[in-house]
């Protein structure tokens, strides 16, 4: 299958990297400056920086309740759903801010897609799910082209083959793993320029986890992707840059291969090693 055709990084590969010291600069695609969010009187993001690139798989770490998801959250004004939240500084998409007060969450949103992690599939069919999107937004002008982009949105998210016969059937009836995917389809029909994802694929079986991560690998050709994990081994696999978050704040940014081979800060290389956190 698609999915298959390109082998992620083991752990002794991100290791050469880093030793070899590949850097790919593909521009900034988000400009994060002097982020906070506040949920009531609680701060937890505290002043974050940081420039993400294009096209390549940033990973957010760190341990429960630092701030990981918050942060991801913030990217598509999600955190805005949550009562008494506040959030101070920019997020510039493209150099446009989702913050500034023209911007329209709806559209933030449908540019900056989000898969959560557990499967949260609608009780339609398959083909209504990923069509739901387009629909909404008016983004097939015909039932041909609506038909076109379900197809092509499941094959990007490597699941056509395996749902093709099943598109009427209830998304409910598939596998966790698949429903992940779904998920995953329905989020790039409306054709987003960022994906968040959070924890993909920490309710996943061994297999189905191999093949979310496979996929994060092939969609980056294509899409930006910022992903939080618990698992060091996942980020240290997927990603080509990793942030590491601690009690609200970012601590370190950088390549992936320097983060968990030559990590500039104490805090980072306890964490990484297993020795903290």
């Amino acid at each position: 299958m698609a999915s298959r055709t390109m082998a992620i990084p083991s752990l002794a590969d991100v290791a050469a990297r880093g030793r070899e010291g590949e850097v790919v600069d593909t521009g900034t695609k988000v400009d994060v400056r002097g982020l906070s969010c506040f949920y009531g009187e609680t701060r937890a993001l505290d002043d974050v920086s940081m420039r993400i690139p294009a096209r390549q798989v940033t990973a957010c770490v760190g341990p429960s309740g630092c701030g990981k998801s918050t942060f991801l959250r913030a990217l598509n004004r999600m955190n805005e759903l949550i009562p008494s939240t506040r959030v101070t500084g920019s997020v510039a998409i493209d150099g446009q801010d989702v913050y500034a007060p023209e911007a329209d969450p709806v559209e933030v949103r449908r540019r900056v897609g989000m898969v959560f992690q557990k499967s949260n599939p609608f009780p339609k069919s398959v083909f209504e799910n990923v069509a739901y999107g387009l629909r909404v937004n008016g983004l097939a002008g015909s039932r041909a082209e609506l038909e076109d982009r379900v197809e092509a949105s499941l094959r990007t998210a490597a699941l056509w083959d395996e749902v093709r016969d099943r598109l009427r059937e209830s998304a409910l009836a598939l596998s966790v793993g698949q429903q992940q995917r779904l998920c995953i389809a329905r989020a790039l029909a409306v054709e987003p320029d960022v994906l968040l994802m959070d924890e993909p694929a920490s309710a996943l079986d061994p297999i189905a986890t191999q093949r979310i991560e496979e996929l994060v690998y092939q969609l980056k050709q294509r899409y930006t992707i910022v992903i939080v994990t618990h698992n060091m081994q996942q980020a240290a696999r997927v990603s080509d840059g990793t942030a590491f978050f601690w009690l609200g704040k970012l601590v370190e940014h950088d390549l992936t291969s320097r983060i968990f081979t030559a990590p500039a800060r104490k805090l980072t290389e306890d964490y990484v090693t297993g020795r903290l956190g």
